[in-house]
């Protein structure tokens, strides 16, 4: 396995066959992982806290705790660590609930060993060799490719300190990306200190990169918040400081916006070369729309941390999830977490019913629900990704999951715009 780790990899197999969990660990052992057998889900969670695994690979029908159960659970403690679901029953309700609840991969029993490594693998490439890090992206719960292609781009500049420019529509989570690539940086031991671009002056932003002391020490990132607020005077002297090696030594540079400054470049209202200074790694949030399979997993995210809080545990209704999936979202993640928000607050008993989040995104008046035949589609393109999604684009399987031939399947795919080529391993 090519991936420079420093160390041995590290999965957790859990299993209440005590054959095939012997027979798995003696394969992974004799590939180089180090393996921690688990009977159990419960004890697969005690594990977790000593053992530290890279990714976790679990039966999903088990006594007590199922597999399903086991994945939620990691989630909460452990939002970073891929999980692998391993059954024997490999129907289409099976795949498609464990790919919503966010499994990396569902394989079927029994296993062949280089399936098994391959998953492995790429698992292993999405978690990258972070160690005591594996929560520095804790905020960011989900299943979307495009997603976790920018998180993989985040952390590769925040180990090599490399500057990043992260643009995205407002509530997209920029400010949430630059503090996870924070925690991530050889930096996360001093502050990160934001600047406001529309308040700030220049002089107090070279200060800081040239590594004036904040209130809470030393500076170890600066973060530029929304740079296209800066006018051209201040962006010329930027641009100029920017080209001197002591003005930013030691220090993770992020910067972000939620205008498109290849307009702005342009029409001569951004320097092109502070834009190129800034962004030597750009990185582009997709929009919640462009991402909606990570709707429920977002919103359990959300319930979850309101009890965390002390608040009531409540569970969306499937007619809720139903509604939320059809809605839009123009105020992105920001405007989902305050519909969940504000359902939780109305909510007479603990489940979150189709009836109350109706009334919270209308009251919200920037949530539009989609009409019958938008919803229909929308499904239909959702389960379309998810099935590609679970066979790694490979669309002569996906077909055989839905029941349809090979020419079927692709004029679905061309009706509903959905390109199996997204969804293979590169």
């Amino acid at each position: 396995m090519n991936l420079d780790f420093g160390r041995r990899p590290r999965v957790a197999l859990v299993d209440d066959d005590p054959g095939l969990l012997r027979l798995l660990t003696i394969r992974l052992k004799s590939e180089g992982f180090e393996v921690a057998a688990c009977e159990s889900a419960s004890q697969a969670l005690q594990s977790v806290k000593s053992f530290h695994p890279d990714v976790v690979v679990t039966d999903l029908r088990m006594a007590q705790m199922d597999g399903i159960g086991l994945l939620r659970e990691l989630q909460k403690r452990h939002p970073a660590m891929p999980v692998i679901l391993l059954t024997a029953h490999g129907t289409i309700p099976d795949a498609v609930e464990a790919t919503k609840s966010g499994a990396f991969a569902f394989l079927t029993k029994p296993v062949e060993k280089e399936q098994l490594l391959e998953e492995l693998e790429k698992a292993l490439r999405v978690a990258g060799p972070i160690g005591k890090l594996e929560d520095w992206r804790a905020e960011f719960v989900t299943r979307s490719p495009t997603l976790e292609d920018r998180l993989s781009k985040a952390l590769q500049a925040a180990k090599t300190g490399t500057p990043v420019l992260i643009s995205g529509p407002p509530g997209t989570g920029k400010k949430l990306l630059a503090q996870s690539m924070h925690r991530a940086s050889a930096h996360r031991e001093d502050s990160m200190v934001q600047v406001s671009c529309a308040s700030a002056t220049t002089q107090e932003i070279l200060a800081l990169l040239a590594g004036r002391r904040s209130s809470d020490g030393a500076v170890g990132t600066v973060f530029l918040d929304e740079v296209a607020d800066l006018d051209r005077e201040e962006q010329a002297t930027l641009a100029e400081a920017l080209d001197s090696p002591q003005t930013t030594a030691e220090r993770l540079l992020i910067s972000s916006t939620a205008r498109d400054l290849s307009s702005a470049i342009a029409k001569g209202h951004f320097r092109e070369d502070l834009f190129y200074r800034l962004g030597v790694i750009q990185i582009d949030l997709p929009q919640l729309s462009q991402r909606r399979e990570d709707i429920p997993l977002l919103a359990a995210f959300v319930l979850d941390d309101l009890a965390a809080q002390g608040g009531a545990r409540h569970v969306l209704a499937p007619e809720a999830v139903e509604l939320l999936m059809a809605a839009e979202w123009p105020g992105n993640i920001a405007q989902l977490r305050s519909i969940i928000r504000q359902a939780a607050a109305m909510a007479p008993g603990p489940v979150l019913s189709a009836e109350l989040v109706q009334q919270a995104l209308g009251g919200g008046g920037a949530a539009r629900v989609s009409t019958f035949d938008q919803a229909r589609d929308e499904f239909t393109r959702t389960y379309l990704a998810q099935l590609l999604q679970i066979t790694r684009g490979n669309v002569t399987q996906a077909a055989k999951l839905a029941g349809r031939n090979r020419t079927d399947f692709y004029k679905l795919l061309n009706r509903h715009e959905v390109q199996p080529d997204e969804f293979k391993q590169r």
